[in-house]
């Protein structure tokens, strides 16, 4: 069985070839592509795989802008964090999910359904993508988060947070004052929550505000030093797989 993966997160995808090939070894990861421009180049140049993983947040965009651009003639499992009403939607669409952190159990499920439905038609995109496009017209992005400090709890406006980072397996938000506290969301789930013209995922462990920039500086492999304003607590450069859309978001003064 060939299987394609649509994966920008690396430590994501080597897990999940690890269990699609612990789960069935007679697997054959056919590719691993990590934007919605290179997808597209992929299935325009190459045969359809026996089956397609799918994250819904890739380098530079989501996922069902390769679903709107090239015909999809394979099953997919999706594998993301993405709201309750997508998740409606694959159902409807007899699409199936697996939410991260993804478990083997689970996996192994979705497998046993694919093998189930290979003689059954293909699913239809179509009410899945216009569910999407209604709630994208629709989006109503968070506007504060609860945080705790010793027994206290605040609320903290999104207008008044700089950037958000994780370390050591824990995710942080800081204020423009440099104030730190935890929070409950993980990167992957706060990008789906923010507004992306103001906020930007910049690699796996930072996601800034537009006006949290203080200086930018060329760096190596094409990729961009920020400062920070208040100071991050460790070096924030923009990956290779994210510079070009930083770029354009930069620009973006719509």
């Amino acid at each position: 069985m060939n299987v394609l993966l649509l994966e920008d997160e690396e430590p994501a995808s080597k897990r999940l070839q690890k269990l699609l090939l612990e789960t069935d070894p007679g697997i054959t990861i056919v590719g691993t592509i990590v934007s919605v421009s290179s997808a597209i180049k992929w299935f325009q140049e190459n045969p359809c795989p026996d089956l397609l993983l799918s994250d819904i947040q890739l380098a530079d965009g989501i996922s069902f802008e390769v679903f709107k651009a090239v015909e999809i003639k394979c099953p997919i499992i999706f594998t993301t964090a993405y709201d309750q009403y997508a998740i409606e939607a694959f159902k409807v669409n007899s699409i199936d999910y697996l939410l991260k952190p993804i478990k083997k159990e689970e996996l192994e499920k979705a497998l046993a359904k694919f093998n189930k439905m290979q003689t059954a038609a293909v699913p239809d995109l179509s009410k899945l993508l216009e569910t999407i496009a209604l709630q994208q017209q629709g989006q109503d992005y968070k506007k504060r988060f609860v945080v705790r400090y010793g027994e206290h709890i605040k609320t903290i406006q999104v207008e008044d947070i700089a950037f958000f980072y994780t370390e050591d397996k824990v995710n942080f938000l800081t204020t423009k004052e440099g104030r730190r506290f935890t929070v409950d969301f993980n990167l992957d789930s706060l990008e789906s929550m923010l507004d992306p013209k103001v906020f930007f995922r910049i690699n796996r462990q930072y996601i800034i505000a537009i006006y949290a920039i203080k200086e930018m500086f060329a760096y190596t492999k094409s990729r961009v030093l920020i400062k920070l304003q208040p100071e991050a607590r460790h070096e924030t450069i923009v990956s290779t797989e994210r510079s070009a859309d930083f770029k354009l978001w930069l620009g973006d003064e719509k």
